[in-house]
């Protein structure tokens, strides 16, 4: 192997890492942007997380809207909520 060889080789070596680098910077700085739109092009999704709140490293609250109606689910342990339909919802006072 003669130095014109291994100045090739080097050089194809720092062109492939140079690529590997730029598309990892394209994939930070555009990656969420096209996966927003590929996602948006999808018809409406029926279920989405509203809010989560972790409670500790073994539970968290998880608010989920299905269809425009919102549940409330408590994760982890095997523990269940009693059903939202026992909680009373807060009337709202109409100033006569």
């Amino acid at each position: 192997m003669d130095l014109a060889d291994l100045v090739r080789a080097l050089f194809a070596l720092l062109f492939t890492l140079g690529l590997v680098g730029v598309a990892a910077v394209a994939l930070r700085r555009f990656g969420p942007d096209v996966v927003a739109r590929m996602s948006a092009a999808k018809k409406e999704r029926r279920l989405a997380i509203v809010e989560t709140l972790v409670l500790d490293p073994g539970r968290r609250l998880v608010l989920v809207s299905l269809d425009g109606e919102e549940k409330l689910l408590l994760l982890g342990e095997g523990q269940m909520l009693p059903s939202p339909a026992r909680w009373a919802k807060p009337k709202a006072t109409a100033d006569a």
